[in-house]
Parts: C-alpha cells; structure tokens; sequence
C-alpha cells in the first residue's frame, strides 16, 4: 500500500538500504523485533494515518479549537485517536518495557511520526507530546511519579505537554518567573503563568500533566536556578482527582495548525496549586533538553513531512492539469500537454523532491545516532554518536522548517490559482508549515546555538568528526567514475565551510562575540546546504549499488539519481554566495543604528 501524502518506497529504502534498521536488532534492547515486525508497524501507521488523520485532515483546521466555560472544545476524534494510540501501543513506543512501552527503535518511530504528520500534523501533536512527556518522567523521575503518571499517559488517558515559555521571557529561560515554594508535605506550591502550551487544555482527556519548568526560591541565578516539575491539572488526592488550581487563560488563534490548541496558563492564582519535583533541584534544564532535542527532531519531521504531503499533491495534479504544449510544437490544433511535460515544473517538483527525501535522510541518520547513543555502552563510540548528534540536531530541525516552506510554496506554484484556494489542501500546508521554523527554538537560536556552540566545544571535536564522515562518503564516491565530479563539487564546499569556520572563530577574538554571532543564521544556512548535498551523495550510492546488481525498480532508483544530479547543480551552488557574505569583514547589521529602519 501506498499513500498518496508519502512514499512507503523511499521510507523502505532508508531504513534499509541506507541506514540499516535491522542493525540495531543486534543490540539487546532491540532484540525482540525483526523485518517482520519493522514492516507491520510501518504499514499499520500507512493504514491509520488514511484512515483515521487525513479524512479529517480539514475538518480540524476549519472548526479550531475554542474556550469556553474554562475547558477548550476540540475536535470529537482527538479522544479516539489518544485512545487508539494508547491502546496501540504508540504513546510507549520507545519506552521500556519496564513501564509498558515498546522498546521500538526511534528510526522506526520517526518514520511513523512521519506519516502521521503527513496526514494530518494537528492530530499526531497530541499523543506525540504525551510520549515526550512520559519520556522525561521515565528518566528523570521518582518510582512513586512514574507509578503515578505513567500508565494513564501511556494509555492516552491523559495528556502531557512541555510548558516552557512565558510572557517576558519567551526563548529567554534566564527570565522564568514561574516560582515553586517547597513545603512540609514533599511537594511544591507552584505560582506564574506560561504562553504557547501545546494541548495545555482540552475535553479530549481526563487530565493534563504539564511538565513546567520553574524557580525555587533562593537557587542560582539564571538558568542554573531552573527545576522541572510535573504539575497536573487535576491532582490525586484519597484515589480522586480534584482541582490542582491550574487554568486556561487564553486559547490562541493561529494562521495554521490550527487543530491543536496552543494555550495561556494561569498556574496558582487561588495559591492551591501543587508541583511535584522530577529529579533533582536546578537540573531542570539539563532534564528538559532531553525532551527538546527529541522535539527538535519531531519539528524537522512534521515540517518535511508538511512538505511531502503537498508534493505529492502538486505531482498528481501536474500529471492531470493540461495547459500550453512543448515550445517545440507549434500548431495550436494539436492536444495540451501535462504541465507535468514542462521544464519549469519538472524543476519545482525536483526541489521539492529534493528538499523532502534529503530531509528525511538527515533526520532517519540522526535517530540512528540517538538509538545507538540508547544502548552503547559508555566509551569512545557511543560519545562519537553524541557529538556528531549534538551536532546535526540544530540542522535537522531548521533545514526541513526552513526549506519546507519553500517547498510547499513550489507545491502551491504548480497549482496555480486552485493552490491558493482551498479546494485543495495546499493552502493549509502552507499555513501549517509556517509554525516549523518558530518552534522549539527559532532558526536565529539555532543559528548561534550551532556556531557559538556546538562547532567550538571540546575544541571543535564534533565539527571534526562532522568533517571525517563526510569525507568517508566522498572516498567511496570516488571509487565510482561517474560520481567524482559530485566528490569534488562537494569537497570544494566542505573546504570552504572550514574556512568560513576559521574566519568567524578569528572574528570572535579580535571583533567579539556580537560580531562573531551576527550572521549565525546565514552559517547555519550554509551547514545545512553542504549537509543535505552530503545526505543526496550517500542516496545517490546506495542508488547506484542497487542498480548494479539489479535493473529492478529502475524508475526508483533513477529518480534518486536525477534528484542528486539536481541538488549539486540548482541548490549546491548557494554556497559560493553564502561564503562571500560570511567571509566579509564587515559588521552591517552590528553598526546599523536602528533609526535608519524607519
């Protein structure tokens, strides 16, 4: 089976012929699971993804979310699908078996994540930020909250959520003012307010356990003060739920993925409201970032996951929608031709091939990593596996936010006027994909995250390993003829990287760090151009070698070779001029004096 928003082919060609699924079998925690269970959970998630999430894929997005009377209405199927997936086993997926999950392998569960999103990203939010929820009290909780929590999380009962942000301090976790009071009685009396909680309110579960980062009282300063709390909506008290003094202050009104409330909290405005401590006090951003890496990878699949579901759109469409005839064909009797026959569109459709089957290709390597980093033993290979996930992290999350836009947009262009209306789902892509580059860290925060830490820490240790695995991939692309022009186009822009690398981390001791980090973004950018020609050179390999033995599925494999061909010669070249723009001294928007702005 396969559905018309993915390619069950490519996702099989990753985890198989690329990245090699079953490897990870070898290690004990995957043991239990062979090709056979691989294959009916990935196609159990087709089957419910067409089923279940696309058929009421505009139905969410035209009846949002509403508050009222303090409980926010959502749609009808969101309590089945939580179930469903409670039930299914998909909250606890990766989770041990110990608390009742399913000890499956992030790769795998990634590509089920993709699907869902394809069909319908509002839907899988829900159940999604329950499993990252989970996650944090499975690691970093007592005995007594993972009995407590756990098992109505897992089975969709209740609702998790990550509750982070606030009104003056947005990305700036410096600034939290949302306290926690100790008390006699083991738990916290909680005071503050939080913004953009995903799911922070719904009638669509019994309870909602937020995850809420807060200060206690006479901690460090800054972001070494910040602990992690599970608070509930509704606490236990003598085996009954009873108010924990948490409400909805607000529900916002969103441009896009709109079937999923994002929420205003009130937390202890009656003074009743109780926290209870995950883990240590003050370590709360540390346990958070666990949650927040997994999410920054969820964000980079939901958005090329966005993005294929409009290619496949525009691509049924330009093979139906007959308009023009070939610049060759000059009599005017003779029958339109597809649009799908026109160069232009075979090159929007290229990009957003591009753009979608690379971006699963960073994000299906960087679960692999986070699987081995799962259950390597301590040493040298498992902290190679963090340092280069460490790494990538930042371009697996902005790369497909940033691109999927675009690539949507290309998807909307080949529609023409009906990609504007909403006769088809294009326009609500587009809307939906908007989101990707804002949430869980904006692209600027990525940005600096990458440049001023993640290629300088251990004295760039991660940034050299990033170099040596690209290098790898080049030497075997060498071995084949028609692959070392590709080698050396890319090994000409990795060059240039290192020097671009060089020249900030320069300008960072003779200019400052202001200056240092002024253009991050525009070096993020470039990162992730030479990763993606990197991820369509290693597809490009594995392409090639299943041709070699097989002239089976040649369309298949040819259409991965085109689209490397296309990578190297439409996107690589962005490079030179983004290497132009790093390497000049100067300081534009540094010494910009705000009032020439206007």
């Amino acid at each position: 089976m396969t559905a018309r928003f993915v390619s069950k082919r490519n996702l099989e060609f990753l985890l198989y012929e690329v990245f090699d699924l079953l490897s990870l079998t070898k290690h004990a925690y995957y043991r239990e699971h062979d090709r056979q269970m691989f294959t009916m959970v990935l196609e159990t998630s087709l089957k419910m993804a067409e089923e279940t999430f696309l058929p009421i894929l505009a139905e969410m997005d035209r009846q949002p979310p509403e508050l009222a009377a303090g409980t926010v209405k959502v749609h009808p199927a969101v309590r089945k699908i939580l179930r469903d997936f409670g039930e299914g086993g998909w909250i606890g997926s990766i989770h041990p078996e110990s608390v009742g999950g399913f000890q499956l392998p992030l790769m795998l569960d990634n590509a089920c994540s993709f699907v869902f999103s394809a069909a319908n990203y509002s839907a899988i939010i829900y159940p999604g930020l329950s499993k990252g929820a989970a996650g944090l009290i499975i690691n970093f909780g007592s005995q007594e909250l993972i009995d407590a929590y756990i098992p109505k999380l897992l089975s969709g009962e209740w609702q998790g959520t990550m509750a982070l942000t606030e009104p003056q301090a947005g990305s700036s976790l410096t600034d939290l003012t949302t306290t926690a009071e100790p008390t006699a009685n083991g738990h916290y009396k909680m005071r503050g307010r939080k913004i953009f909680t995903s799911a922070g309110e719904h009638d669509g579960v019994d309870n909602i356990i937020h995850l809420m980062l807060a200060k206690i009282p006479g901690g460090p300063p800054g972001v070494k003060g910040i602990s992690l709390f599970v608070v509930p909506k509704k606490r236990i008290e003598n085996g009954k739920l009873v108010s924990n003094d948490v409400a909805a202050s607000e529900v916002y009104h969103k441009m896009g993925y709109r079937g999923a409330p994002i929420l205003g909290l009130s937390i202890g405005e009656n003074n009743d409201c109780r926290g209870y401590l995950v883990g240590e006090p003050h370590q709360g951003l540390r346990y958070m970032f666990q949650m927040m890496n997994e999410a920054r990878l969820g964000v980079g699949m939901g958005a090329a996951a966005i993005a294929s579901a409009a290619y496949y759109t525009a691509l049924d469409y330009t093979r139906q929608r007959l308009q023009g005839r070939k610049p060759t064909e000059k009599d005017p009797s003779k029958p339109q031709t597809p649009i799908i026959e026109h160069a232009d569109v075979k090159r929007m459709l290229l990009f957003q091939k591009a753009v979608v089957e690379g971006s699963l290709s960073l994000l299906m390597q960087c679960s692999y990593y986070a699987d081995l980093v799962k259950v390597l033993p301590d040493g040298d290979e498992k902290r190679r596996y963090e340092l280069l996930l460490d790494l990538l992290t930042p371009i697996a999350k902005t790369y497909p936010s940033e691109m999927g836009i675009q690539s949507v947009s290309q998807s909307l262009q080949c529609l023409g006027g009906y990609g504007y209306c909403d006769d088809f789902p294009v326009e609500q892509y587009y809307r939906d994909a908007r989101i990707h580059p804002i949430h869980e860290g904006t692209t600027g925060i990525h940005g600096m995250d990458l440049l001023g830490r993640k290629v300088t820490i251990k004295d760039g240790a991660a940034f050299q390993l990033y170099l040596a695995e690209i290098r790898q991939t080049l030497e075997r692309a060498r071995a084949i003829s028609t692959f070392q022009p590709l080698a050396n186009q890319l090994e000409a822009a990795l060059t240039s990287l290192e020097q671009v690398t060089t020249h900030l981390i320069g300008l960072s001791q003779s200019a400052g760090t202001e200056h240092f980090l002024a253009d991050a973004t525009l070096y993020l950018e470039l990162f992730g151009v030479i990763t993606m020609a990197w991820q369509w050179l290693i597809q490009g390999l594995s392409a090639h070698a299943a041709l070699e033995k097989s002239p089976a599925e040649t369309d298949f494999y040819q259409g991965k070779l085109h689209t490397l061909r296309y990578f190297f010669r439409y996107e690589l070249p962005k490079t030179l001029a983004l290497t132009s723009i790093l390497m000049d001294t100067s300081s534009l928007t540094v010494e910009l004096d705000t009032k020439f702005l206007g």
